[in-house]
This record gives structure tokens, sequence and C-alpha cells, in this order.
């Protein structure tokens, strides 16, 4: 009964949904937290949600595209990490950042040969190249867990923080990279033939798109997306922690792209879906840090609230038989 109800759609839709739900969790928090209406806590606010919402935009076109990308933030700390490295040893910028932009594009050109040519499940594929992306950062490039811009590079961490017409420079990045992503998916045909392999990969194959081609391309993206948000990251706090790779962080991305509407299934969703849901989950965040619920706690409302959106997803994008046959992500 639950799930026919679902399946009918509700009058909002989930986009809708999630929003509201978003103003009323923010004005809970205005009236329960004393501060969180402060400018410095408002600010802090959205400069995270602007990276989350980065990361989660590259994840969502992967989910669109009926995969996903487990590695991306591990992908984005190590490529960051050593992108500062190169800096602050007097690299010149142009190479340091295209090196860093090699290794992640290395990374991404990996993982979707491994899932389109040899068909090992993106899951399994990206979760172990989060784990070798990191070891062999931590090995072979960067010497500290914490790598800090040196102070030849303070006047670009202060443009990471400036105001321009009292918005934040990292949310007019983020809008940016959102209206970026939201033209190419809709108005470029690779975008449109992501939305085509995700919905139905054998019609697609059979109008003569190239799946294996891309995929691969996806996951470039994914990986471009991952140095996009973590280098925006690493300039707000003028530095970046590596062991960023090894935490929930990614899990949080894919509660902001699934929880704003992009169904695992794939074919479905798009860059108001990730907004929507960046802005939940970052009010969210934000008002369990200031309630100061410890580490613990907040994993587990995460993993509640991760639970509840996959099951809801369950519902209204159910599995069809090709879905079922390929196993999905």
């Amino acid at each position: 009964m639950f799930g026919d109800l679902l399946r009918r759609g509700p009058a909002l839709s989930q986009e809708a949904i999630v929003l509201l739900m978003a103003v009323l969790t923010f004005s809970v928090f205005s009236v329960l937290i004393p501060g969180f209406l402060a400018p410095a806590n408002i600010g802090a606010l959205m400069q995270n949600v602007s990276v989350l919402g980065i990361i989660a935009t590259g994840m969502a076109i992967t989910i669109i595209g009926r995969g996903i990308d487990l590695s991306l933030v591990a992908t984005g700390a190590i490529g960051v990490g050593w992108l500062i490295v190169q800096l602050n040893a007097g690299v010149p910028p142009p190479l340091a950042f295209l090196t860093a932009l090699g290794f992640c594009l290395c990374v991404g050109v990996f993982n979707g040969l491994v899932i389109a040519y040899l068909e090992v499940p993106p899951i399994f594929t990206t979760l172990a190249m989060g784990s070798i992306v990191y070891g062999f950062g931590k090995y072979f490039l960067i010497p500290a867990d914490v790598n800090y811009f040196s102070e030849q590079w303070k006047w670009l961490t202060d443009l990471a923080v400036e105001r321009p017409l009292g918005i934040p420079a990292p949310v007019i990045t983020f809008a940016i990279v959102a209206l970026m992503a939201h033209l190419f998916l809709k108005y470029v045909t690779a975008g449109r033939f992501i939305y085509a392999a995700g919905d139905n990969p054998t019609t697609a194959r059979i109008t003569g798109i190239s799946i294996r081609w891309l995929t691969l391309f996806t996951y470039m993206l994914s990986a471009i997306f991952a140095l996009i948000g973590g280098l925006l990251m690493a300039l707000v706090v003028a530095g970046m922690n590596t062991r960023i790779a090894s935490s929930n962080m990614v899990y949080d991305v894919i509660l902001v792209a699934v929880l704003g509407g992009v169904a695992l299934s794939g074919g479905r969703g798009g860059v108001k879906s990730v907004v929507v849901g960046t802005i939940l989950i970052g009010i969210l965040l934000n008002g369990m840090t200031m309630l100061d619920l410890d580490f613990t706690t907040q994993n587990i409302i995460k993993a509640v609230t991760l639970l509840m959106a996959l099951i809801i997803d369950s519902f209204v994008n159910p599995k069809d038989e090709q879905t079922g046959r390929q196993g999905d992500i």
C-alpha cells in the first residue's frame, strides 16, 4: 500500500518536497540554536554547501548514466593536495594545475575503462580505486597528511573568501558550475546521451550511441568535478587535509544526489535535484555541528537519512528488468 502510494506520485515533486523540508529545517534551527543566524555561521554554511554541491554534481551525472563513483572524494583530495605541494615547491601554476588535472583524468579514465570494457560493477571498481588513489598519492606524491598554501599564495586563498556584491565567492562558483552542468545535460548531445544510456542502455545502443565511450566520458567528467570541488575546499581553508579521502564525505555526496531526486536506476534527475539536496543536507550538517552532536551520532542520523532516501527512491523509481539483469550500479 505504501509503495502504491509513492508510485502514484505526490502532489509536489520530490525536489519541491526536499526544498520545503530545507526551509522547515532552517526555520527550526533558527529558533532552537543560538547563533545559527549569525553572519559568520551563515557564511560557513554557504561555503560548505558550495563545495558539497560541486562534488555532488559530478556524482549526479555519473548516477544519471547508471553508474556511481565512490572514488570522487579521494581523487579530489589527492589531486588538489599534489597541486599544493607543487605550487609550494615553485612549480609554475599552469603546469601544476595541468599535472593535477591529468592525474584526476587518469583516475577517471581507469574507472571508465574497467567499468565499460571489463564490465566490473561501478560500485566495486570505484570503491577499490578510491583506496588505490589515496595510497598511491600518500606514498608517491604527498609527504604530509595536511598541506597548506605557502604565504606567496595568500592572495589566492583570500579571493576564495571574498564576497562580491555580498555573495560568498564559493557560492558564485557553485552557481556557475551548476549552470554549466545544467546546460550540458539539457542542450549538449553528450548530456542527452547520458540520460538515454541511463534510462535504457539497450535502446540507446540500438540507436547508435556508443555506451562504452559514453561511460568513459562520464567518469572523466566526474573526476573533473572532483578536482574543482577539492580545489574550492582547499582555497577556502587555505590547505588540503588528504585524510578526508577516508572520511564519510562520499556518502554525504550520494545522499545529496539521491535525496534531491536523482534516481539510482539512472536516467532521471538533474542539477536542480542536486541543488535542493545540497541545501537540505548542508543545513542539517551545520545544525548538527552547532548542536555539538558527537561524530557517531551525526553519522547515525546521516545513515538513517540516506537509507530512507534509498527506500523512497526504490519505490518512486522502481528497477526494470534491464536494470535488474545488469546489476544496476
